[in-house]
C-alpha cells in the first residue's frame, strides 16, 4: 500500500472520530515532533483530571487506555501505517500516567513531561521490545502506558526526595 497522502492524513485526522481522537484532537498533525506536541495537548487536560479522586482519574486513565487500543488501531489501519507518528493518543496516555497522584505544580508538570518524553524516546528494555512485538493497537498503547510507569516511578522518587523543591 502507497504512504497516505496529507490530504487523506488530515481527512481522516479531522473528518473521523475515531482519528481525530487518535491525532489527539489534531496535535499530531504537527509538522515536527508530533509526539512531543501531543505529549503537550495532553497537560491542560491533565490539570482538568488531576481534581478528580485517584480512584476516579485511575479508572478515566483506564479507560482512555482501552479506547486508545480501539482508535489508534482503526486509525493506522486506515493510515495503512503499522504506528504513525501523528497517532498521539498514547502519548495523552502516556502523560497521564506519568502525572498520576502527582501535586499539580508547574515543576511536577514539567518533570513528568521531561520523564516521560525521556522514556518514550528511549524505549528502555521492555519497551523497545513490546514495541517491537506488539503490534495494532495495543502495540500502539503499550510502549506509551510503560514508558508513563517508568517516568512515574521516577517521578515519585523525586518528589519523595524533595528533589524538585515542592512538598507532595
Amino acid at each position: 500500500m502507497n504512504p497516505p497522502t496529507v490530504r487523506q492524513i488530515r481527512h481522516i485526522a479531522w473528518k473521523t472520530p475515531t482519528g481525530w481522537l487518535a491525532f489527539g484532537f489534531g496535535s499530531g498533525l504537527a509538522p515536527v515532533a508530533p509526539g512531543t506536541m501531543g505529549t503537550l495537548a495532553a497537560l491542560p487536560l491533565y490539570c482538568l483530571l488531576s481534581v478528580l479522586p485517584l480512584w476516579a482519574y485511575t479508572l478515566l486513565v483506564l479507560a482512555a487506555f482501552v479506547v486508545g487500543v480501539y482508535v489508534c488501531g482503526i486509525t493506522s489501519k486506515r493510515l495503512g501505517v503499522p504506528d504513525y507518528g501523528g497517532i498521539v493518543w498514547d502519548e495523552f496516555v502516556g502523560l497521564w500516567i506519568t502525572l498520576a497522584a502527582v501535586p499539580l505544580h508547574w515543576k511536577t508538570l514539567l518533570a513528568g513531561f521531561a520523564l516521560f518524553r525521556l522514556f518514550d524516546i528511549l524505549k528502555p528494555w521492555p519497551i523497545g521490545w513490546l514495541d517491537k512485538k506488539v503490534h495494532g493497537g495495543l502495540g500502539i498503547m503499550l510502549d506509551d502506558a510503560l514508558a508513563g510507569l517508568y517516568a512515574w516511578g521516577l517521578l515519585q522518587i523525586l518528589l519523595h526526595k524533595h528533589w524538585l523543591g515542592i512538598l507532595p
